[in-house]
């Protein structure tokens, strides 16, 4: 142990030593640091607060999402101004995304920007699945310009018995799918996959130029970096890509691109050599991939000696020890690593000992699927044990499939999954702790309200869409949570916010929108209006629940509560009575009002709550759009109608098709689309009963 703690220390201070010489010498480096990465341009000067320049480039913020996402290409450019205040700006949005996600990319990227550059006249961003740049000088003009790259490669090694096969393989898929992209005169953008073998079945790639190049151009351009960076950065690496705003590509042994490979290779002949065997994790942990994202700057030899050392101590730490906090980039986690719930199994003997045998000062509350507890593992870290009880609807299979797929989603706004038990009969999930406990258990309590204060509230709320808003758009696995509600919001110590509770969530193919299922579960209250009545439920459902949410955050009352003064009307249809005639901060949360919250804030918090809760899901916004409008102060708000439906629990009666409903039901309009029926490829998660 105390060897290990030293060499824990020495770590340390290895990349303590690495941060320190790399700021001497100015150099930008970013490791495991989440999209959106940013080069700002320090040579191009700064501009000034309400300057002639500034205002350039807002001109350019609300024109080009929306004349990127309507090309073909998904590309635009556009000039604001003249002289010296004038503005040039370029957007391009990956071949594969489509153009509702484009423009909101674009639109993320420019308040970015303007956040992580702030008054920089120069200022380029990676953003997923875009890149945006803009500067006071005409780059336009030159499209083999290519600077400002950004390069990511993965920690972990192909063995090295496989490395030269591999890299045979990769390179050939790169260059293949380079020239297809380069040939591809309506995007420049290409995608591939090539057979590897039993570890690695399929290498996957993708390479894209902006449109405007020419094919030579955007060949040499791509012919360049790839000869150029591979060798350094890539070699016996089972992923990497480099960005740069003129062109890019990227492989991977998964495929990280939405629909089928444009480019399909037939494997080379003859068998590649079979990799060694991997070396097997131990104890409760388990392998993951980790990434690194470096500006495309040469190193000082001394500063890269370091950062070596520094970052293998980092890859052999154990990810159980500490908690990796990573962002919404699909690059961050490889989920081919975790094919099974093998390598989540945890010991009965061990979560015995954790708890003190489940002991009753142990517990930290208990619900319908059974008793959650605290615990301390013996590395120390903390713990909260799920322990499902036996009578629990949930089938061991059904749990493993759930367990697999949650394991795989990895954001710092969702819970994550320590490793599960299945030893005797037990069903037992283990979580990382959350020292808050549930927003619920905070927010309408009137004495622990008052630790959420303006700035916490806000928190919560941007942390809790931007969670949802890696579900639906950003991860590999396309998830619709189902049963969003503040008890489901687990706070941190810091009161960030984490999604739990996958229980109902169902797993989506890339292209589909919807579903539909005649096993209504959910919480009332919080379910959108299709769903509870008509069983159909897609991204949009958990936009109507977080509206919800906002909507409670903002007043401080409960939805479900029906103990209001206003004769029981519930919260839905009083906040829109209040927004309605203008008097909506009669309605705000008092304790946030008398410590002096801005009031146009919390207006606004309730703007996007309607929108949210908008009876047709065509009218809701996307997640992605919700991030937006709760980061930007210059994005302009829809005005909302009036909501409609609030499906509340009936008492007496838990059947969701009541005569009420019914009747609510015949009300609406008859020509909606009718659902599809789900494919029969989908995979779905454990449905509980509502709660």
């Amino acid at each position: 142990m105390a060897t290990t703690r030293r060499t824990t220390m020495l770590c340390r201070l290895f990349a303590c030593a690495a941060v320190l010489l790399l700021v001497f010498h100015h150099v930008p480096l970013a490791i495991g640091q989440p999209f959106p990465q940013q080069v700002c341009n320090d040579t191009s000067g700064n501009y000034t607060e309400n300057s002639a320049y500034q205002a350039n480039i807002r001109l350019l913020q609300s024109a080009l999402p929306n004349k990127a996402s309507s090309s073909p290409a998904l590309f635009a450019t556009g000039t604001a101004g003249t002289g010296a205040d004038a503005a040039y700006a370029l957007a391009l949005c990956r071949g594969d995304t489509n153009a509702s996600s484009c423009a909101s990319c674009v639109s993320e990227a420019f308040v970015y920007a303007q956040q992580l550059c702030a008054l920089k006249k120069g200022a380029t961003m990676y953003n997923n699945p875009c890149i945006l740049r803009y500067a006071d000088w005409d780059f336009l003009a030159n499209t083999t310009d290519n600077r400002g790259k950004l390069i990511a490669w993965s920690f972990d090694n192909v063995s090295s018995s496989a490395a030269p096969a591999f890299d045979a393989a990769s390179g050939r898929l790169v260059n293949a799918t380079a020239d297809y992209a380069a040939n591809n005169s309506a995007r420049r953008f290409g995608t591939g996959e090539l057979p590897f073998d039993q570890t690695y079945p399929k290498i996957y790639s993708l390479a894209q130029c902006t449109p405007d190049m020419t094919a030579a151009d955007c060949r040499t351009c791509l012919g360049t970096i790839i000869r150029t960076f591979t060798p350094t950065y890539f070699t016996g690496k089972h992923g990497g890509r480099v960005l740069g705003v003129r062109c890019n590509f990227r492989f991977e042994t998964y495929q990280f691109f939405s629909g089928r490979p444009l480019l399909q290779l037939l494997a080379p002949p003859g068998p590649p050599p079979s990799p060694s065997p991997q070396p097997s994790v131990t104890g409760q942990g388990r392998r993951r991939d980790r990434t690194a994202l470096i500006l495309a700057t040469a190193l000082p030899l001394a500063a890269a000696i370091l950062i070596a050392l520094a970052v293998t101590c980092f890859c052999f730490r154990s990810r159980r020890t500490e908690a990796r906090q990573d962002s919404a980039k699909p690059y961050s986690t490889n989920p081919d690593n975790i094919q099974s719930i093998d390598s989540l199994l945890l010991d009965l003997s061990t979560l015995r000992s954790a708890t003190e045998n489940f002991a009753e000062s142990s517990k930290l509350g208990e619900g319908g699927f059974g008793a959650v507890y605290k615990g301390v593992l013996p590395d120390g870290l903390e713990i909260a044990v799920k322990r499902l009880s036996l009578g629990s609807r949930q089938g061991v299979e059904e749990l493993k499939t759930e367990l697999v797929l949650v394991a795989k989603l990895q954001h710092k706004n969702l819970v994550r999954l320590v490793g599960v038990c299945l030893e005797e009969q037990e069903k037992i999930l283990v979580y990382e702790y959350m020292p808050n406990r549930s927003l619920d258990t905070i927010l309408f309590d009137s004495v622990k309200s008052k630790e959420l204060d303006w700035g916490k509230r806000l928190k919560i709320v941007t942390g809790v869409a931007r969670g949802l808003q890696y579900l639906h758009e950003e991860s590999q696995l396309k998830i619709v949570h189902r049963d969003l509600k503040p008890s489901n919001v687990l706070l941190d110590s810091d009161y960030n916010p984490k999604i739990s509770d996958f229980g109902l969530a169902k797993l989506f193919e890339k292209d589909q929108s919807q579903g539909v299922t005649s096993h209504i579960a959910g919480t009332y209250g919080y379910m959108a209006p299709e769903y509870a009545m008509q069983g159909q439920y897609s991204v949009k459902s958990d936009v109507f629940s977080l509206g919800v949410l906002i909507l409670e955050m903002v007043t401080g009352r409960k939805n479900s509560s029906l103990d209001n003064s206003e004769e029981s009307v519930d919260l839905l249809s009083l906040v829109w009575e209040h927004w309605s005639t203008g008097t909506i901060e009669e309605l705000l949360d008092p304790f946030l009002m008398s410590r002096q919250a801005p009031p146009d804030q919390m207006s606004k918090l309730v703007n996007i709550g309607l929108l949210c809760v908008q009876d047709s899901p065509a009218d809701r916004p996307t997640m992605s759009s919700v991030s937006v409008m709760l980061s930007s102060n210059t994005v302009s708000l829809q005005v909302p109608s009036r909501p409609t439906f609030c499906v509340q629990e009936l008492e007496g009666d838990s059947h969701l098709y009541t005569d009420a409903y019914k009747r609510a039901l015949k009300l609406q309009s008859t020509d909606k689309t009718k659902a599809t029926i789900m494919s029969p490829n989908e995979v779905s998660l454990t449905e509980l009963e509502p709660r």
